[in-house]
């Protein structure tokens, strides 16, 4: 069975009380891998900027 048909399978068999607990720990995992993601795409920017930001790039790109 796949991990999303287990889950399913715990939720219809779980009291109210505890689906609400995953609830919040589904959303809390939700948003702290799209911050991770936020992070890593500014860090990759940041660390990109300075081999961006050279006339030879300029150059190379100019005539696209």
């Amino acid at each position: 069975m796949k991990t999303k048909e287990l889950l399913i399978k715990e939720v219809e068999n779980s009291p109210d009380f505890i689906l609400q607990e995953v609830w919040d720990f589904l959303q809390f995992l939700k948003a702290k891998y799209q911050q991770e993601q936020l992070e890593v795409r500014l860090l990759s920017q940041s660390s990109l900027k300075k081999d961006w930001l050279q006339p030879q790039e300029d150059k190379a790109w100019q005539n696209l």
